[in-house]
């Protein structure tokens, strides 16, 4: 490649991207900055526009650094990039939703292959629309992709390694205005501005209506407010009046007689909601009694008709019927109890929820389950958690009684001032919340109370069945020796026999314990279990007995260095997969 002299700057550049020092025909350094090491110059920082995480804006580059550009290897082709020193070409201002590059300057036998490998590195190609001159247009698939083919601009192009002014160009990129992308730059502002149109129309239809204004005070008005709130029916909203008023600060001496008297009827209206409040209540709890008491009959006859499907299905009714009507008898009969059953859950779940606390016997009997599994470890947690349940029963009662003190005083005394008022129904709705909290932790207790029980039952089930199976061992163990020591006395020959015997029932004990055992057991261990049945045994013996059985147990060894240990596996039902 051969450059100009008269040019020392692109003489320089073309010998950075070589990685060679830049050094002039007397045998000087044309830029200093040169890196030997690096085989860069220091300062510049070398761009490729291929780099696939090249974004939709590049970072923004300082003006006092110049930018050297590196050189791209395509298949077919090679390109140089432009002299750093010279200007950036012009560009034409940006279309809105541009997505298509003018790209001129392309060599003669310039294909279309050639222009999808050189900028499909940038992106995603849609059309290629190539002239019988030298440019063509590409339109891209995003917008991004364009800032990258921008960059591509004024890079020398070389076909190969031809020189032929056929196979040699330098491309000029720049934006391109097409029908297509305005069209959908148009469509898709069209759709954002419709979202945006139904966004606030779906605002204002869900915005709740602003309250109309608040008249200003006068005597007039001030004189009708005092009579509307001595109304029932007007009262709520005469007392938001109020309420702005003084708030706003209308009060002055000459109307603060006129503001005291409607203070005072609207206080006089605390005796009429007091008496709706418990007018209410009682209303709920006749219609609480009613739905009891219309389920307790529904059940009564739902109870009639099961016990007339148990009467028909007796063998005295049930052989006079036809298979058909059996059928049909069947699957009513299931109807009715299943019917039956969901009534008797939900009057359950009533009383349930007016009788929260548990009853004495209830607690006597648990008591004296509890102290009868004492052994266990589950023990101390469920008395824990009824110490837990006591005591939060009794903060319960507490919480009810003071209730029921603050609800006698406030029918026997009524209240005089606001604040008091606020302050007693501040109060209630407190012991209410703890109320309902205590007794969400006393159901929590109750169900917590009902696993640990049903654990410690099993729990003592696994223990009475591992007991019945040690004391089975034990019984055939001592039978086995009672006839070993008569073998013994009768005839000596035998003894091999009663050997045999001994090492099959130690096999079997053995086999046993380490079934229970998974991750295996050394030989003290398995000695230390078998001289609890029987002292006699030598641990010599036992483990010639395990290296006799290689079939049904296994020896592994386990750690590393000081705390290698030998250990014994159960791998009988290994040996019975594989036959």
């Amino acid at each position: 490649m051969t450059m100009p002299m008269s040019d020392p700057n692109a003489w320089a550049t073309a010998m950075n991207n070589l990685g060679m020092a830049p050094i002039s025909m007397t045998g000087q350094q044309l830029m200093p900055d040169f890196d030997p090491s690096l085989r860069l110059m220091s300062g510049i920082t070398p761009i490729n526009p291929m780099i696939p995480g090249l974004g939709l804006a590049p970072p923004p580059l300082s003006q006092d650094m110049p930018v050297v550009k590196e050189i791209i290897h395509c298949k077919s082709c090679t390109l140089f990039p432009p002299n750093p020193n010279l200007p950036p070409s012009a560009t034409r201002e940006r279309p809105p939703g541009c997505k298509t590059v003018f790209v001129g300057g392309l060599p003669e036998n310039a294909t279309e292959q050639l222009i999808m490998e050189v900028f499909g590195q940038c992106g995603d190609i849609t059309a290629i629309r190539k002239s019988k001159k030298n440019f063509c247009h590409i339109r891209f698939a995003e917008e991004f992709t364009v800032d990258k083919a921008l960059l591509l601009s004024g890079y020398r192009i070389r076909l190969g390694s031809s020189a032929d002014k056929k196979d040699t160009g330098r491309l000029h990129v720049d934006f391109a205005q097409a029908r297509d992308d305005l069209y959908e730059w148009e469509c898709r502002q069209r759709m954002l501005a419709r979202e945006e149109r139904h966004r606030r129309k779906m605002e204002d239809r869900f915005r709740p209506p602003s309250p109309p204004p608040f008249v200003h005070y006068s005597e007039h008005e001030c004189s009708e407010l005092g009579e509307k709130i001595k109304d029932d029916n007007k009262f709520p909203e005469a007392v938001r009046v109020l309420l702005t008023w003084l708030e706003r600060g209308e009060v002055n001496r000459r109307n603060a007689n006129n503001f005291y008297s409607m203070i005072q009827s609207s206080n006089s209206h605390i005796r009429r909601l007091m008496s709706e409040k418990s007018q209410h209540e009682k209303e709920m709890e006749e219609a609480k009694d009613k739905f009891k008491t219309a389920i307790a009959t529904i059940l009564a006859q739902f109870e009639q008709i099961v016990s007339v499907f148990h009467a028909a299905s007796k063998q005295k009714a049930w052989d006079h019927f036809s298979k058909a009507q059996r059928k049909n008898l069947d699957i009513w009969h299931k109807q009715v109890e299943e019917i039956r059953n969901m009534h008797n859950e939900q009057l359950i779940d009533i009383r349930g929820e007016e009788e929260m606390e548990m009853s004495d016997d209830d607690m006597e009997d648990s008591s004296a389950t509890n102290s009868k599994d004492s052994e266990d470890l589950g023990v101390s947690q469920a008395e824990a958690l009824k110490e837990e349940n006591d005591s939060l029963r009794c903060q319960l009662d507490a919480y009810r009684n003071e209730v029921e003190l603050l609800k006698q005083e406030q029918g026997k005394n009524q209240p005089i001032r606001n604040e008091e008022d606020n302050t007693r129904s501040q109060q209630l709705s407190f012991l209410q919340q703890a109320l309902q909290g205590m007794q969400k932790q006393l159901l929590q207790m109750r169900e917590e109370l009902k696993e640990r029980e049903a654990e410690l039952e099993k729990n003592n089930e696994d223990k009475q069945q591992l007991k019945n199976q040690i004391h089975n061992l034990k019984e055939g163990l001592h039978s086995l020796q009672t006839t070993h020591t008569r073998q013994v006395r009768g005839n000596t020959n035998t003894h091999t026999h009663a050997r045999k015997v001994k090492e099959k029932l130690c096999s079997w004990i053995i086999s046993t314990f380490l079934h229970v055992h998974p991750f295996g057991a050394s030989i003290e261990y398995i000695c230390s279990y078998l001289q609890r049945l029987d002292t006699k045994i030598n641990p010599g013996e036992v483990e010639a007995l395990l290296s006799r059985l290689p079939c049904t147990f296994r020896q592994e060894l386990t750690g590393v260095g000081a705390s290698l240990e030998k250990r014994w596996n159960f791998c009988g039902f290994q040996g019975i997969k594989s036959t």
